[in-house]
């Protein structure tokens, strides 16, 4: 991976030249808690400015890159500064887990306003919630795709979970997932159980009967309502 960072940083280079601001790796490759052959790369690149024309030019330089991970998140200085308030979830995990690999540190100064973070909370676990329902109907007359379903889906939630665990005033967020689950029994006080289990699904990759496997996504379920049902609990009712 090293080997490949250094590839699409250099490569990078040449196409943007001094419009390149920042290349940065960011998630759970920083902190280790990532799973081979399952977590991919995340890269942010921060040019001076963006047009059609300067993604044209980084087209080939991510030709190889794409077939075999993520595009990378393009933004300007001056988005950062704009968006940071409107994406707090993403710039806040990216500011707390982040590796420079070329030119300065976007997050170095940057304030990441939170008065939006519980309202932008509740809309993304509530759409994921309702997703993993809508995808569990052609899902349920299989094990290993219920299986697939939910080990995809626990990443997601689980950075979610780490800000649900901030929004309820922990000072010292964890970001390893077994760690931030953790966190998130302890703070609302919930078994969390369902979460543990998938994250040993997408771990260790076992297998388990149709009907095992349907009684974990009910339990997963209905742990991720009980969640939602403690953020919205948070709303400043008139």
């Amino acid at each position: 991976m090293d080997e490949e960072l250094r590839e699409l940083v250099a490569s990078l280079k040449r196409a943007h030249g001094e419009n390149l601001v920042s290349v940065v790796l960011y998630g759970s490759l920083v902190v280790g808690d990532h799973v081979p052959d399952r977590s991919q790369p995340n890269i942010l690149v921060v040019l001076q400015r963006i047009t059609p024309e300067d993604l044209r030019l980084a087209r080939r330089s991510l030709e190889v890159w794409q077939r075999r991970h993520p595009l990378p998140l393009y933004f300007t200085r001056e988005e950062m500064l704009d968006a940071r308030d409107v994406f707090p979830i993403e710039f806040l995990d990216m500011s707390a887990a982040h590796r420079v690999l070329y030119g300065e540190d976007p997050f170095t100064g940057l304030d990441i306003p939170t008065h939006n973070l519980r309202h932008q909370l509740e809309f993304e676990l509530r759409g994921k919630l309702i997703r993993l329902r809508e995808l569990y109907i052609p899902a349920s007359q299989r094990a290993d795709r219920l299986l697939a379903l939910m080990t995809d889906s626990i990443v997601s939630f689980a950075t979610l979970f780490r800000h649900v665990v901030r929004l309820y005033g922990v000072a010292d967020v964890e970001h390893a997932k077994r760690k931030v689950i953790d966190q998130l029994g302890r703070t609302l006080g919930m078994d969390v159980s369902p979460f543990h289990a998938v994250l040993d699904a997408r771990e260790k990759k076992f297998h388990l009967s149709l009907q095992d496997a349907d009684d974990l996504f009910a339990r997963y379920l209905a742990a991720i309502e009980t969640v939602i049902r403690r953020v919205d609990a948070l709303e400043e009712r008139p």
